[in-house]
């Protein structure tokens, strides 16, 4: 068979034709070092901070110490697989993870790889942003005004958390931290806020049971679980809040409002604090680097509530810190309480006294206030705080057992049982009415008459009775969200004719 010149000529004539000039610039550099999660890389001398260098062998890493002649890259994968000499290429990027509505019901590691494909298959996004972006400014921003609803008596009344707040949770080990977060996330199914859940250095059979928790509450669909377990290398916990921001941040900026949880920035630290001494960057107090301020304050800056003109979308933290035998003055404490706009504030003597939150209201706080409450919860939990804060005052004086006057032994009946009113079951979020119901009885000393061991029974049956008689109160409270004077006369009304009946029943017992 003979070959025409003719032909060939018009082969290459359509191949010539079709040719497009692609023209791919790479800064290549050498390994000089590798080991315990760092590597260092000789050249690169056009690397970015943050961006990703490829070490090949499908092993990533990000550049974060940038020298005169090296760059120190934290891998994102294993550090066996590399060896000195190996080569290692910029890529152009900066550190990014995906984004999207198709993560929200899914369990994802920092990268958004899922780690649930065997139940849910391939993740359906191909839209990703940067892991850090500069917090938006105050011109952006509108004050926090919108309440988010924990569903916690506690909370919702005392320390309210607006849309767009940073609100810390802090307290020792095993006293509920991660449980409020959890009751949080329930009660916003049906509020139309996205929720993102990161695990820092948890296990991962932690993991699974606060999933199936939140699947068994239906919360799930509406949630993103990033986590970067215990045994997942120092930098992908470190770059986990990032990515869970991120992702936050892709709803604020739709206008739509997100919840995202940092659980907890204390392992994030200590992961920082790992790579930045394997990075011999120079230790400060109790060995943190000198940066571990700005690490937090620009993760928890970009919590926010935008203004009309940007979306008037919301993004709220609520960061978990772990304190060490209640030494709130310990450095991360003491820096992530002044970067947050208050804090809940978890005692274990409260815990083991059966007070379900272990709430302290008195060191607890939100500078945000009355602003992010209803008129009606403003009404009734203005007189809460004063109350308990009295009781515990004067409750250290009963314990000597001296006689005390008439005075005294009022506060002391009132303290006792609004701390019982403000027990709480987990995972039994309370809506607002209810909560108004039962601290209108509490805070107008209706329940005074009632013993303190039946005032949690009262409780439920009290809501229910209220709800049954007067269903057009309810209603009006949910629309007006105030209580007016008709309506205070009306609710002390039901709740006298409640304790008759409620009494009566006990008699005949």
């Amino acid at each position: 068979m003979s070959v025409r010149p003719e032909e060939v000529r018009a082969v290459l004539d359509d191949r010539l034709a079709a040719y497009e000039e692609e023209l791919e610039l790479t800064s290549t550099g050498i390994v000089l070092q590798v080991g315990d999660g760092i590597a260092q890389v000789y050249g690169l001398s056009e690397a970015m901070s943050q961006e990703l260098i490829d070490f090949g062998h499908g092993t990533m890493g990000i550049a974060l110490n940038l020298e005169e002649d090296t760059v120190g890259c934290v891998l994102l994968g294993p550090d066996e697989v590399i060896s000195e000499g190996d080569e290692a290429h910029t890529t152009g990027l900066i550190a990014q993870t995906k984004v999207g509505a198709s993560l929200f019901g899914r369990v994802v590691n920092p990268l958004a790889v899922p780690l649930d494909t065997e139940e849910k298959g391939a993740l359906e996004t191909s839209e990703t942003r940067p892991l850090e972006v500069i917090a938006p400014g105050v011109v952006k921003r509108q004050p926090v005004h919108e309440p988010l609803r924990t569903g916690i008596k506690a909370i919702d009344a005392a320390i309210p958390i607006g849309r767009g707040q940073r609100e810390l949770i802090i307290g020792d080990r095993q006293t509920g931290k991660t449980q409020i977060a959890i009751d949080a996330i329930v009660n916003q199914r049906g509020r139309d806020v996205k929720c993102v859940y990161v695990a820092v250095g948890q296990k991962m059979a932690t993991v699974r049971r606060l999933v199936a928790t939140l699947e068994q509450e239906g919360a799930m669909e509406y949630t993103c679980v990033v986590t970067a377990t215990a045994s997942d290398p120092a930098p992908m916990q470190y770059i986990a809040p990032y990515a869970g921001c991120a992702i936050g941040e892709w709803v604020r900026d739709g206008g739509g409002h997100a919840l995202v949880v940092y659980d907890d920035l204390s392992k994030h630290a200590q992961a920082y604090r790992q790579m930045s001494l394997l990075l011999r960057r120079p230790p400060g107090r109790e060995a943190y680097p000198g940066d571990i301020f700005n690490l937090h304050s620009r993760l928890l800056e970009r919590a926010a509530k935008l203004s009309d003109e940007e979306g008037a979308g919301s993004l709220t933290a609520l960061p978990i810190v772990e304190t060490q035998e209640g030494d709130f003055s310990a450095y991360i404490p003491t820096n992530v309480v002044s970067i947050t706009d208050g804090q809940i504030y978890l005692e274990p003597r409260l815990f083991l006294e059966g007070q379900r939150p272990a709430i302290n209201i008195g060191m607890s706080v939100s500078r945000v206030g009355s602003d992010a409450q209803s008129k009606m919860m403003k009404q009734v939990g203005s007189r809460l705080k004063l109350d308990l804060a009295s009781y515990r005052e004067y409750e250290a004086f009963a314990q000597f057992g001296a006689d005390l006057d008439e005075d005294t032994r009022k506060i002391l009946a009132q303290g006792q049982r609004m701390v019982e009113v403000l027990k709480q079951a987990p995972l039994a979020p309370m809506n607002e009415v209810d909560q108004v119901i039962v601290l209108f009885a509490g805070t107008r000393g209706h329940l005074s008459d009632v013993p303190v061991a039946d005032v949690t029974e009262v409780e439920p049956l009290l809501v229910k009775y209220v709800r049954d008689k007067a269903p057009q109160l309810v209603e009006s409270l949910q629309q007006t969200q105030a209580l007016s004077d008709e309506d205070q006369e009306r609710l002390a009304e039901l709740i006298e004719e409640f304790k008759r009946e409620w009494r009566l029943q006990h008699s005949g017992e």
